[in-house]
């Protein structure tokens, strides 16, 4: 258990300091360049961003308490006793959290329809959704074959950590980031459904307290990821599309050198 939870951590810290290297690299001031070749002038935008590590401590605590559960006595023992109480009063169980899953990032897009707006439009909050998505299976599907925990109905050893409560969070974040800065009380409405995904997981016999609260905090850092690396892949997709349409008098194309993305202009005189 203990060599485990090792592995775990060192998997986690590679991929923390790797997040935290490419975000040190990219946070330098923006530079603009401008070079003379021939009767064209070139310049160079470095685009600036930043990951704001406060918005990181959540998810952290949320995963450390998971990834402790698997080896502290105490928490593994709270894990115990809350599928004992489960049994015993046998509650309902449900399908819902195969569904209520989604609910928050399908509110987003129901709302803007509705005429309430968000922060970004569709293009590219469906950018930073995909992203998130793409981003917490990157987190939970592999430390699932690597922590190999037993569900508790013993149906399979891919307990830690929970999918549906990782995919539940990151839709309940991406709904807080779009709507928090225009109605804040709308934005916290995506995390009751999180929540009751989270609690039926534990409900329906699948997972583990920790690998519920674990999977919490991958989600909302995977939203978080989204939100930082979507300046960076619009700079990239916004230079294509532009190339194409105008080359004949500007050129605008993304460029990357010494881990740093930003985008050229060339523009004839």
């Amino acid at each position: 258990m203990k060599k485990r939870s090792q592995k775990l951590l060192v998997y986690l810290f590679i991929l923390l300091s790797a997040f935290s290297k490419v975000n040190a690299q990219n946070n330098n001031d923006s530079i603009a360049v401008q070079q003379p070749v021939q009767d064209s002038t070139t310049t160079i935008v470095m685009q600036k961003s930043k990951l704001n590590y406060k918005s990181l401590i959540i998810p952290a605590a949320l995963i450390g308490y998971g990834v402790a559960g698997l080896s502290i006595r105490g928490l593994k023992e709270i894990n115990r006793d809350t599928k004992i109480e489960v049994d015993e009063h046998q509650p309902t169980r449900t399908r819902f959290d195969d569904y209520t899953q989604f609910i928050p990032g399908l509110m987003v897009y129901g709302l803007n329809m509705a005429g309430i707006k968000g922060k970004h439009n569709f293009r590219d909050r469906t950018i930073i959704y995909a992203s998130s998505q793409l981003i917490v299976t990157a987190f939970t599907t592999p430390l699932k074959y690597m922590v190999k925990e037993e569900r508790p109905d013993r149906s399979n050893t891919l307990s830690f950590p929970s999918g549906h409560a990782a995919i539940a969070f990151s839709n309940a974040q991406f709904m807080f980031r779009e709507y928090k800065d225009t109605n804040f009380w709308l934005s916290l409405s995506g995390y009751p459904f999180a929540l009751f995904t989270g609690v039926y997981r534990i409900i329906n016999n699948k997972h583990w307290v920790g690998d519920v609260v674990a999977g919490a905090g991958f989600g909302i850092l995977s939203t978080e990821l989204a939100y930082w690396l979507f300046p960076k892949i619009d700079s990239l997709l916004r230079g294509k599309n532009k190339t194409k349409k105008s080359f004949s008098s500007t050129m605008v194309m993304p460029f990357y050198q010494n881990n740093t993305v930003g985008i050229g202009l060339i523009k004839n005189f």
